[in-house]
């Protein structure tokens, strides 16, 4: 059963150590980069919850408390920089059609570019000399290090933090039952990526991941470069397993 206090409500503080934000989440949304307006602190110790294993209501009611008494920077009332009274998430927020799309057409077309540096830029067009079209392969492999590592730990609470190591006392190992259900159903049928698609190879060693074949000259298979590759890197994983 789904604890019906696992909700809190957080901060986000300024150098000067006075609240920005006021938000209400479950799990470790308050560790996130959501859809909020604003950015959350590097700097973990400006991070910090208000109130924790309340119900949902107790969290909507404690967020609109927190936004009137700090009052909103976009109303004039005071320093937060909240968009909305709180109690509804973002949902509150209206954009008006003018406003939705001048950032539709601001975001078409941009292209992600990197200089082979480890720099990368967010552009219409190339940015200069030595930037070349895609994302750097230092930035790939450090994702991947990095959600190769990070594990998911729940409180008992309900919550739920992604972390390389322990968040702290009392977490342990594992997601909620909730969670596990929603990953599932995600996976499932049409709403999974992958659904319908198949590889196909050109004979030369590429590949494309299609529903239809990709054009003339193209099967479907993987090829055997890739094939042999597959199986060399399963035949490690044995051995080093074995190792351990």
């Amino acid at each position: 059963m789904v604890n019906p206090n696992r909700f809190y409500t957080y901060a986000y503080l300024r150098e000067d150590r006075t609240p920005y934000y006021i938000g209400k989440g479950t799990g470790e949304r308050l560790y996130l980069n959501c859809n909020r307006g604003c950015n959350k602190p590097k700097d973990q110790s400006r991070i910090i919850f208000l109130k924790q294993n309340i119900t949902e209501e107790e969290a909507f009611k404690h967020e609109i408390y927190m936004i009137s008494v700090f009052g909103r920077k976009d109303l004039g009332t005071g320093i937060l920089r909240n968009k909305t009274n709180g109690g509804e998430g973002s949902s509150g927020l209206v954009h008006s059609e003018e406003s939705k799309r001048r950032q539709s057409l601001t975001k078409k077309g941009r292209k992600v570019w990197n200089d082979g540096c480890g720099n990368m830029k967010m552009s219409y067009e190339c940015p200069g000399t030595g930037w070349v079209l895609g994302v750097c392969e230092e930035s790939k492999n450090k994702n991947r290090l990095s959600n190769k590592n990070r594990k998911w730990w729940i409180d008992g609470n309900g919550n739920m933090k992604r972390s390389v190591e322990c968040p702290g006392e009392g977490w342990v190992l594992g997601m909620s039952e909730e969670h596990k259900k929603n990953n599932s159903l995600a996976k499932k049928g049409k709403n999974n990526h992958s659904y319908g698609k198949k590889w196909w190879n050109d004979g030369c060693g590429n590949m494309k991941f299609a529903v239809e074949c990709p054009g003339e000259g193209w099967v479907l298979g993987k090829s055997e470069e890739s094939k042999k590759k597959q199986s060399l890197s399963i035949k490690n994983k044995i051995k080093n397993e074995r190792k351990v």
